[in-house]
């Protein structure tokens, strides 16, 4: 009998399989960010969520909102699921239903990428765009999204910005990796929020595991009020303004948000042309292809990883790829109608490939 010599394994790999899609969800890689570490003299590091099955952070809350509904009896084989989203949640949802035999209605504002809108589809749910208005307006496209449940028999409405199983599900998952990656050593935790369940679980989870020592900072782009209502104390503005970066930003502080906001340490506002260069340079220096909210992320870890000083430990969120943005983020006629060409370096310039 030959005996076949087993190479030395320089990576580590998953010791089990999983069980389908929902079983693939989480465990995913923490990339340390070299020049961004080497710049700092910190350790920063990037939560890769766009190695979820379904290529986002939101397959986490979409998984966590879809098992809770289960569980509490209000959605039966055969149901349907339904949500307004931004986008990713809605790529989750629309796997998860896939995989658990379940319909799928996604509401969503009519100014997302089409790259999102097609995906949905292609994955089988029922897409209806609506015109984006702000929350207070009863036809803002949750508003529509949970009507439609409540007309709906054997439909639940999993309401992912106020459902607090979104934070739930990151309390009990994304919080521990990341502690366990770092074996523990992290001084803080810095992400942007949308629904608000990925910073408040991931946050109270920290904060709990480590007696206080972690401390937690949102990252917040133009045209949210949550920077402004943690700098002043808790005094809500008007909304004015507006973003590139999709799925971000609140007019309002969520249930989920609501879970943690209080303990936060403090926050970072970060304008559009810092995260727009940030995608670019991920891509140059890192070989890392991430999205607008991502790279907002990336650049508070950097700036909080600055403040806090050499040696720290600082972890954020990369929340998903550029491929469901590139028709816009790599177009050169998009960026200038943005105002956002000259924000990128003049070396950087040979990615925009798209006119």
């Amino acid at each position: 009998m030959i005996l076949r010599r087993v190479p030395n394994l320089t990576r580590s790999f998953t010791t089990k399989s999983v069980k389908g899609f929902t079983g693939a969800v989480g465990s995913t890689p923490l990339v340390r960010l070299e020049k961004i570490s080497k710049r700092t003299g910190c350790e920063v590091f990037g939560k890769a969520e766009f190695q979820n099955p379904g290529g986002s952070v939101k397959d986490r809350a979409a998984l966590g909102l879809v098992e809770s509904a289960e569980k509490a009896g209000q959605l039966k084989p055969g149901g349907t699921v339904v949500e307004g989203t931004a986008g990713n949640t809605g790529i989750g949802l629309a796997h998860v239903c896939r995989a658990k035999g379940y319909k799928c209605v996604i509401y969503m504002p009519n100014t997302q990428s089409q790259e999102k809108i097609d995906l949905l589809r292609m994955l089988g749910a029922d897409v209806r765009p609506v015109p984006a208005v702000a929350y207070e307006n009863p036809k803002n496209y949750n508003h529509q999204a949970k009507e439609y449940a409540e007309a709906t028999p054997n439909s639940v409405w999993t309401n992912q910005f106020d459902n607090t199983a979104n934070a739930e599900y990151h309390y009990k998952t994304t919080g521990p990796e990341i502690w366990e990656q770092t074996g523990g050593k992290i001084d803080a935790f810095t992400c942007s929020t949308g629904t608000g369940g990925t910073l408040a679980g991931v946050a109270k989870f920290l904060r709990e595991v480590s007696d206080g020592r972690v401390k937690n900072y949102l990252a917040d782009p133009p045209g949210s009020v949550l920077h402004s209502y943690i700098q002043s104390g808790g005094k809500l503005v008007d909304r004015t303004g507006s973003s590139i970066t999709e799925g971000i930003g609140q007019g309002r502080v969520t249930n989920n948000l609501g879970t943690e906001i209080q303990n936060l340490a403090g926050s970072l506002h970060i304008p559009d042309a810092k995260s727009i260069k940030m995608v670019y340079e991920m891509l140059d220096s890192e070989g890392i292809y991430i999205g607008a909210s991502s790279a907002l992320n990336v650049v508070a870890a950097e700036e909080l990883a600055l403040q806090l000083g050499p040696g720290k430990t600082v972890v954020t969120m990369l929340c998903d790829g550029a491929y469901r943005y590139q028709s816009r983020l790599f177009s050169r006629k998009w960026l200038r109608s943005k105002e956002l060409e000259d924000a990128i370096p003049a070396d950087l310039q040979k990615y925009i490939v798209l006119e």
